[in-house]
């Protein structure tokens, strides 16, 4: 399947949508939707087959699948169009007689098929058996330049020579084959095998509904007395006479004067009557046979038929011809005594006949309609020897449009795709673009759909699509799910995963707004599924707590999928809300796990308007604290990059300034970390609530992380710098008083873990009390009063 069928089927399915409240527009003949997919269909079908020498990639079954697939949308074109629309009213055949007694059976034909639904889908099915009939083109023989030319020179030259040939026939009329009573005879070898031909090709105009052509067939074989035979088995019509609606302006000249002529069979029953007998006739061949018997087929007679039934639309339209004309004869049959052409004289001397009352009509109807059901109910099983079985989905799927079943037909397929019974068919992903449009169709002509099948087909043909590569469309088919349509989308963006970049997730959200779908909650599931997604694979923040370095490893693909989830709601101001609470989430496992820099990554691709939110509150503060803490984390890494500037031939300047900024930076990150550490930094009261636990554990973890991180770090930079800052020694040893201060309660947050437990600081604030001794004296803390 090439990648533009996918297009070409989105773009008719696109513009229908767009008139789904349409009906005629829907069901227009040349521009509707199912005429569109079996234009599609054909176009493709002619592709694949001026390239099937070049490309042996296409197999006979995947151009058999795209002509069945045209045939099934020329199907659905067909009833749906006849089921959907309201049929004009036409008067009951009694009514006309009793207008008029010499309306002509062709007259009555379209009365009696009118008042009967399933009598006009059945002819309707007929016809679209015939238009897709193979073409009898393919086996014409052509025209012959006399009757039965070379026997008659054998006959002629025997007479001349007095010696006729053995096995010959003696005679030049129709029957003189197959008289009965004389020693069996034949034609010569040349006009045996042209009659042979002209008889398969009668029967191929006859099965494709080409009654004209097979007539003219027979002109060209100089074989008007079977044409005259053929011709028999149109009704009488004379229009002249019939009273039948007509629009004023479809009657041109030509039509007014044909309007005065009659046509057709007026002895059709007799007519019948010979073509049975001629059907069942074991003298003439199986084709001539199953020709007459498809001009007047009766129960009697569909054993000639079904002999040369080959494909499955073969047993389909022997079917369906014996069900029409079984109701045809009857329904005449039924009002002959009221029709000159059926009871002559009579009709009129009768005057009116007693009317059949109306619940034996509608009984007879039931079970004509009951014995019409079951038998193409056995078309399920039937066996073909030429192509496709009665099995094939398509055929499966035809049966049941003609059944009026569709909705069972859709939960079977739904089924099997749950089943996993197509998985492995070559036709998986043509029989499930076809359900999923079928679907959609039934769905914009309000046809009965199950909801649960349709989502099912739906989804599985979403996943064709992502499989081809086709993302571009993947909205438009999501948005058919309805109340899944949301989460299905959301699934189909979250499964992009790295592949996109930020412009094409873009691009792919705006397409959800561009088919119905509801952005924001398509932005905000997709980042919920993509968050659950890399929280699957990422282990959870528990255990022992890391240590920070500052040659961090770059972020897995795992992380990074966790980072961009952010985008996906940061695309449209209206869902910054749910973007503060996610990143707040993110950040709280990034910094848990002791991953800074990734977090900064994440931080710096936030848009700046989400620090000016104020709701909700807690998710606010939190956000407020990170950013705050990063600003902390940078301060003290400019002192380590300050510090690492100082060189040993530096002049006096330029050691003056240097010392100047260094001391600045020192200055500003001390106060920066004191103001952290006396501002409950991440201490929130709503922490205590049940539904908060795990994020309360999660903070705690993050304050036993970097708090104690912070303490140290600052404390070993004040002390680091004494030598040249001396009242750094100071404020080294005044940041005791913080840590110990029951107000902030930041001794709680040192852990039992080496290098962070309290211990460990305390050695560290012993260090700085004898370095305070450096300067000489006793008194340890006389560093604090300088």
């Amino acid at each position: 399947m090439t990648e533009s069928l996918y297009a070409s089927c989105a773009e008719v399915l696109s513009v229908c949508q767009a008139n789904k409240d349409n009906l005629e527009a829907l069901l227009h003949p040349e521009t509707g939707f199912a005429p569109k997919l079996r234009q599609i269909c054909e176009s493709q079908l002619a592709e694949l087959q001026d390239g099937v020498g070049a490309d042996s990639s296409v197999s006979i079954s995947e151009l058999e699948a795209l002509k069945m697939e045209s045939d099934t949308w020329a199907l659905l074109q067909a009833l749906m169009s006849l089921r959907k629309t309201t049929p004009p009213e036409y008067p009951h055949p009694r009514e006309l007689l009793a207008a008029n007694p010499y309306t002509p059976p062709a007259t009555l034909a379209q009365s009696i098929m009118h008042s009967s639904p399933l009598l006009s889908e059945l002819v309707v099915v007929r016809e679209w058996l015939h238009d897709s009939a193979p073409s009898p083109a393919s086996i014409d023989p052509g025209a012959t330049n006399g009757y039965w030319r070379f026997t008659r020179n054998a006959l002629l030259q025997g007479k001349r020579t007095g010696r006729t040939g053995a096995g010959l026939v003696t005679e030049m009329d129709p029957d003189a084959v197959n008289r009965e009573g004389v020693e069996e005879k034949g034609l010569a070898p040349d006009d045996a095998a042209y009659e042979k031909a002209v008889l398969q090709a009668l029967y191929a105009h006859v099965r494709a509904g080409q009654l004209e052509e097979a007539l003219e067939l027979c002109r060209k074989a100089n074989q008007s007395w079977r044409a005259a035979s053929i011709r028999g088995a149109l009704l009488f019509q004379w229009r002249a006479i019939a009273n039948e609606p007509r629009e004023a302006d479809a009657m041109d000249d030509e039509d007014a004067e044909d309007s005065h002529q009659w046509r057709g069979n007026v002895r059709r029953r007799l007519w019948k009557k010979v073509c049975s007998q001629a059907a069942l006739s074991s003298s003439l061949s199986p084709t001539e046979r199953a020709l007459y018997a498809a001009l007047a087929p009766t129960a009697q007679t569909a054993i000639s038929l079904k002999a040369v039934a080959r494909t499955w639309e073969d047993h389909l339209w022997t079917l369906i011809s014996l069900a029409c004309e079984e109701r045809l004869s009857v329904g005449l049959a039924s009002i002959e005594r009221e029709c000159f052409w059926e009871n002559g004289l009579g009709a009129l001397e009768g005057g009116a006949a007693a009317l059949v009352p109306r619940d034996t009509e509608d009984d007879a109807e039931e079970e004509w309609e009951h014995e019409v059901i079951h038998a193409l109910e056995g078309l399920s099983n039937v066996q073909v020897t030429e192509g496709a079985s009665a099995d094939n989905p398509y055929h499966v799927s035809q049966l049941h449009i003609i059944l009026d079943r569709t909705d069972a037909l859709l939960e079977a397929f739904a089924g099997g795709l749950q089943e996993g019974t197509y998985n492995s068919s070559p036709e998986y992903t043509t029989m499930t673009r076809f359900f999923a449009h079928l679907c959609l169709f039934l769905q914009m002509i309000d046809m009965p759909v199950s909801p649960y099948a349709t989502q099912v087909i739906l989804e599985a043909y979403l996943q064709v699509l992502e499989a081809a590569g086709q993302r571009e469309l993947i909205a438009m088919y999501a948005g058919a799910l309805g109340d899944n349509a949301v989460e299905r989308y959301a699934l189909f963006l979250t499964s992009l995963e790295l592949s996109a970049d930020i412009h094409e997730r873009r691009l792919a959200l705006t397409r959800a707004r561009e088919h119905g779908l509801d952005i924001e909650r398509v932005a905000v599931v997709t980042a919920e599924r993509t968050i659950e997604k890399a929280f699957t694979i990422l282990p959870p923040p528990k255990g022992a707590l890391p240590f920070i370095s500052a040659m961090e490893p770059p972020p897995s693909e795992a992380e990074w999928l966790l980072v961009r989830s952010i985008e996906w709601t940061t695309f449209l101001e209206s869902t910054y809300d749910t973007a503060l609470e996610q990143a707040n989430v993110i950040l709280r496992y990034f910094l848990g796990h002791g991953r800074v820099q990734v977090a900064k990554i994440l931080l710096d691709m936030l848009p700046p308007e989400l620090g000016t939110l104020r709701d909700p509150e807690e998710e606010a503060t939190e956000y407020m604290h990170y950013r705050q803490f990063f600003g902390v984390w940078d301060a003290l890494a400019h002192v380590g990059e300050c510090e690492a500037l100082e060189q040993p031939q530096m002049n006096k300047e330029t050691r003056a300034a240097w010392l100047d900024d260094y001391k600045t930076l020192i200055e500003q990150a001390r106060e920066q970390v004191v103001k952290l550490l006396t501002t409950d930094w991440l201490v929130s009261d709503a922490e205590t609530r049940p539904s908060n636990a795990k994020r309360h554990r999660d903070l705690v973890r993050i304050r036993q992380i970097y708090i104690p991180e912070l303490i140290l770090r600052l404390h070993t930079i004040l002390v680091t710098s004494r030598g040249r800052i001396p009242e750094n020694l100071k404020h080294a040893l005044s940041l005791v008083n913080v840590v110990a201060d029951s107000r902030y309660r930041l001794y709680d947050d040192f852990s039992a873990q080496a290098g962070r437990r309290l211990g460990d600081y305390l050695g560290a604030v012993r260090h700085a009390v004898l370095a305070g001794l450096e300067g000489g004296g006793s008194d340890p803390f006389r560093i604090l009063t300088l």
